[in-house]
């Protein structure tokens, strides 16, 4: 019996046959997430409790194979896309809210607990999950964990690191480590802070005590839209520069604004030339204050119109428009690449005009809708896979759009994550040093080095060679 074959036979008698999946039709929607990489699956499993998870990864250990914790699969770096017909450790069954305490306030979690579904189970409490990707309706925390995804409303809260008090997590060997506590300050090293955003290199999350927060007693959302993206940028940065952080500023140029508005009818002003959304929050005195400075300052900055929510279901709509905005994509192109890097908010004006200029020079379209409070950019190249000239010109272009970034005194991601999309543009911004040493941590958590393989770190860092294994030949995910 090969390993392969005895791997089966033992993870079913494990989990039941419905929750092995060994189907070259069900291992093909394993092999990919929502980036634009495409891998291998060999095998997929379906725990639903810790000590399935254990199990797992005791027989993914005796039978030498590379697994890959997947949640949702909604990621958009290649992270959870397995390579060389490695295990995939589903965990979208593991979608259980295991207990709430208001007091904290803090609710521990399965990993497969979809974003949206925590906020919706507290809210008669009058508390709320704050990190809200836009993707919050589908994605899973197991996921927003592991690339310490960010979103809107994380300029004034803090990205998803700010609200994980602590994790259990399932390493190399079986073992189970509790990561965190519920203590103000954990005695030793945060290794909770380690793990975060580690990309499921260092272990799988199998229980997350996330921290809850009290609901604003006001809120204030305003529209502001502008004849010149540049006119736009400005505004925002001299918004934060007049003293108000608020709760979320979005920005959103014409092509994307259209497309949004097609799919959404918010009635946002498909004639502007960008459009810019803010959030603020507080008591209705403070609501009130930021309220008028961000007019004033928007005013100052050339603002065609302000409109002001009237109440909540107006509220949701303008977001509604902004948090659909790449699933509306699908009336430009059937394909889009989307990126993820974060540039200084003062570079914001320059970096987007070069960004439109690499779509010119490529002849593509680009549109972009980000959070431009913290300069995270979602620059979205509309392409159709089908035509191998433009997708070859996309990679170039998104190649570009990263160095671009960079250069501009920015990162590659926000939130995204490195995964294999931008794996090997790691030393843009780190130096060999830098890269050995999270090789190093990588090492300790798994000596192995058969979790999440090939993702994050360049292959032949230092304390990281057995990352590389039977990838070291591999330079890129491959495009569907």
């Amino acid at each position: 019996m090969t390993q392969h074959a005895h791997a089966i036979a033992r993870l079913r008698a494990l989990l039941g046959a419905d929750r092995v999946l060994d189907h070259a039709l069900e291992r093909g929607l394993y092999a990919r997430d929502g980036s634009v990489q495409l891998g291998d699956c060999g095998l997929v499993a379906l725990p639903e409790t810790t000590e399935e998870v254990r199990e797992c990864m005791r027989i993914a250990a005796d039978c030498g194979l590379d697994v890959v914790p997947r949640g949702s699969g909604t990621g958009l770096a290649g992270a959870a896309v397995p390579l060389d017909g490695a295990l995939v450790i589903a965990l979208s069954r593991m979608n259980r809210i295991l207990s709430i305490d208001p007091e904290i306030p803090c609710a521990w979690v399965q990993p497969g607990v979809l974003n949206l579904d925590i906020t919706t189970a507290v809210s008669h409490l009058g508390l709320h999950y704050a990190p809200d990707p836009s993707s919050q309706q589908a994605c899973s925390i197991g996921g927003n964990v592991g690339t310490n995804a960010g979103g809107p409303h994380c300029l004034a809260y803090g990205v998803t690191n700010a609200h994980i008090i602590a994790v259990e997590t399932v390493l190399y060997d079986g073992s189970i480590a509790m990561l965190g506590g519920l203590a103000p300050d954990p005695a030793g090293l945060d290794l909770r802070g380690v793990f975060v955003g580690a990309e499921g290199t260092t272990g799988i999350a199998t229980r997350i005590c996330v921290r809850l927060m009290r609901n604003p007693q006001a809120v204030r959302t305003m529209l502001l839209d502008f004849a010149t993206v540049r006119e736009g940028g400005e505004t925002v940065s001299a918004i934060i520069a007049a003293g108000v952080v608020p709760a979320a500023i979005e920005m959103m140029d014409q092509g994307m604004i259209q497309a949004a508005e097609a799919f959404t009818h918010a009635g946002m002003p498909t004639d502007a030339a960008a459009v810019v959304l803010v959030e603020v929050d507080g008591t209705p005195a403070h609501v009130a204050h930021e309220g008028a400075v961000v007019e004033r300052v928007a005013r100052a900055h050339g603002v065609r119109t302000i409109r002001t929510a009237k109440d909540g279901a107006e509220r949701d709509l303008l977001w509604k428009a902004r948090k659909s905005a790449f699933g509306a994509m699908a009336r430009i192109a059937p394909n889009y690449y989307l990126h993820d890097c974060v540039v200084p908010r003062t570079k914001l004006v320059e970096v987007l005009e070069a960004i439109a200029q690499i779509g010119r020079d490529h002849d593509l379209v680009i549109v972009n809708v980000f959070h431009a409070g913290d300069g995270n950019l979602h620059p979205l190249i509309a392409f159709d896979r089908r035509d191998a000239d433009q997708t070859a010109r996309v990679m170039t272009a998104g190649e570009e759009i990263i160095k671009v970034c960079v250069a501009a005194g920015g990162v590659l991601s926000g939130e995204h994550g490195i995964g294999l999309e931008k794996r090997d543009f790691m030393g843009l911004t780190y130096s060999q040093v830098d890269l050995d040493a999270q090789a190093c941590i990588r090492t300790a958590f798994d000596p192995s080095g058969r979790i999440n393989p090939a993702k994050v770190l360049p292959l032949g860092s230092r304390c990281g060679e057995l990352l590389g294994g039977a990838h070291a030949d591999l330079q890129e995910g491959m495009w569907v």
